[in-house]
């Protein structure tokens, strides 16, 4: 069976750079989505800004517990971007060899996009709620992933899964846009350098400018589709060990019900409560990772590389012993 290098150059250095962009900003992450999953009426709030939950991490010297889930969120992420990058390529290279053509559409890429996300979400689902569990529990009192896993049945760990499906859309318009806005530039760079030579290994962007398309694409995808972005942090923060007469969390985790809390107990406002939070993450995460795996996959290319033309030697070698 012929291994798809170019698809699983794409899965590796996708997934490192997720584990490092994640890392970097995980307090930035952990201060965010305990901010959105607090629903209030106004003038109770016990956040009224990120930096509020920041100082109490700071008051109460749990400075260290903004990190609570960290090993469980890189796990995601990594595993995640894996199958995300692994299936947008494949599914692509599908794609061309079947209509025999050198470019994929606007469209096509959307509906590739969306089935690399759609096979991501299911996949990791679990992990995923476990992680912003993790993240939402009180500074210094987080439990460990099965722990938390176990805390309620194993289909509450599937919480918000209709939400992560409906939010497939998210990267596909962010990587379809980046995509485009990529092939322009190398384009536009191939025709000013004049170069017209074939390379086997794949072209890459400069730091600044993939980190500045990653930002780019990342910002429209965050904005339309942030109203279920914070229904699925509420639906997933929802201890099921919780006693059902605390009055500040929905009671009920499906989407109708939580969206009727947030217009209930903050208005139509309450939609975008942390967009300025959501999108500052959520920008340089993208931006961070496009960066970080656009100048590693000509090294991850060549090692890959490398080590496929070990095997086949080594299996050329076992065959004629």
């Amino acid at each position: 069976m012929e291994i798809d290098l170019e698809s699983l150059v794409e899965a590796t250095s996708g997934a490192v750079g997720s584990i490092v962009s994640t890392t970097l900003l995980y307090p930035l992450d952990t201060c965010k989505t305990k901010y959105q999953a607090e629903v209030r009426a106004a003038g109770s709030q016990k956040y009224r800004n990120l930096l509020d939950v920041l100082w109490e991490a700071i008051s109460t010297r749990q400075v260290l517990s903004l990190y609570q889930g960290l090993g469980t969120k890189n796990l995601q992420s990594f595993v995640a971007q894996f199958i995300y990058f692994y299936g947008y390529s494949y599914f692509k290279r599908l794609y061309l060899s079947r209509s025999h053509t050198k470019t994929i559409g606007t469209k096509a890429n959307l509906i590739v996009a969306a089935a690399a996300g759609a096979c991501t979400a299911i996949i990791t689902q679990p992990l995923d709620t476990a992680a912003s569990r993790m993240q939402t529990s009180e500074f210094g009192k987080s439990k460990g992933l099965w722990a938390t896993l176990t805390q309620g049945s194993w289909s509450e760990a599937f919480d918000g899964l209709g939400i992560s499906l409906l939010l497939t859309s998210n990267p596909s318009i962010q990587y379809t846009v980046f995509d485009q806005l990529k092939q322009r530039m190398l384009t536009r760079q191939k025709k000013v350098t004049g170069s017209t030579a074939e390379t086997p290994s794949p072209q890459a962007l400069s730091a600044f400018s993939a980190f500045v398309l990653g930002a780019l694409s990342k910002s429209i995808a965050t904005f339309v589709t942030y109203p279920a972005i914070r229904c699925k942090v509420m639906i997933q923060a929802s201890d099921p060990k919780k006693e059902t007469n605390e009055r500040d969390k929905p009671k009920s985790k499906s989407i109708k019900d939580t969206l009727c809390t947030i217009w209930r107990k903050e208005g139509p406002l309450g939609f975008y409560k942390g967009l300025e939070a959501q999108i500052l993450k959520t920008v340089l995460s993208s931006a961070l990772l496009l960066m970080i795996k656009e100048k590693i996959s000509k090294t991850t290319w060549v090692l890959m590389l490398a080590l496929h033309r070990y095997l086949f030697v080594v299996r050329k070698r076992v065959k004629s012993v």
